[in-house]
């Protein structure tokens, strides 16, 4: 089983730059995960016909949202949060709005897995947002996972908004304790790492260089001047299953290249 998961950063971008179309026919994943969509069903057409579309969109217009294209029919598909966990760890203070209502998870179940696509809240550049991801968000979604887990394994992908270790950005001294680099949102991240889930990428590869965003500022991309905040996340039950995690920085979206697994499931 083949997923790739990619923040698209606006499906009618890579469409329009025929990026999408092409990537996919040739990669020939069994699923594919989008983040930041920034769209509805209604106003794109993808133009795979041999994929089933699974849609959570923000209310909000051309703003954040996630998608599933799926090969085969998921036996049920899930939007956002569990009603019970949006109310324990309520998010409608938010200053910048609700996020549960901007379609940031969706699930696909399948036989012998979940597979979740997730666009965690960016803490924004003041770090007000920090509130949000280290008392809701984070722990939120966390608890969401391991919900999952009490039915089958799960296999969670996306832009989680955060470099773990200094590893994953090519400056960490400079970025530390700003958005993306900060004690508590790598903390979040951490909490996966000891709820049992396993970073599959850093089973084949480890060291600097391997990034899957990059600043439109400064040639950070030709650079290769980045971060790594796009990730596949897999319950432990499945580290042995993965047959391989890779990045592909050559495909050129926007400011952001897919990622992948390889299950033998």
């Amino acid at each position: 089983m083949q997923i790739f998961s990619w923040n698209v950063n606006g499906i009618r971008a890579v469409l329009r730059k025929d990026v999408l179309v092409p990537f996919v026919n040739s990669a020939q994943p069994d699923v594919l995960c989008l983040q930041e969509t920034k769209a509805h069903p209604d106003e794109v057409a993808i133009g795979l016909p041999e994929y089933r579309e699974y849609w959570h969109s923000a209310e909000k217009k051309g703003y954040s949202g996630t998608a599933i294209l799926s090969k085969a029919e998921p036996l049920s598909i899930l939007n956002g949060l569990p009603t019970e966990i949006m109310e324990k760890y309520d998010m409608t203070a938010d200053g910048y709005g609700d996020p549960n209502t901007e379609g940031r998870v969706l699930t696909a179940e399948y036989e012998k897995l979940f597979v979740v696509t997730v666009y965690t809240p960016n803490a924004k550049e003041d770090l007000s947002r920090i509130p949000l991801r280290r008392d809701h968000w984070d722990p939120a979604f966390l608890e969401y996972c391991k919900h999952l887990e009490k039915t089958k394994p799960v296999a969670f992908c996306g832009d989680l908004n955060v470099a773990h270790t200094e590893m994953d950005l090519a400056n960490p001294g400079p970025n530390r304790g700003k958005k993306g680099f900060t004690n508590e949102e790598r903390a979040g991240f951490q909490a996966f790492v000891d709820a049992g889930f396993v970073d599959t990428f850093r089973m084949f590869k480890q060291g600097n260089g391997y990034y899957t965003w990059w600043s439109a500022m400064g040639g950070g991309r030709a650079r290769n001047v980045g971060w790594r905040i796009d990730y596949f996340l897999v319950s432990k039950v499945l580290r042995d299953k993965v047959v391989a995690a890779d990045i592909h920085p050559d495909v050129m979206g926007l400011d952001h290249c897919p990622v992948s697994i390889e299950l033998d499931v």
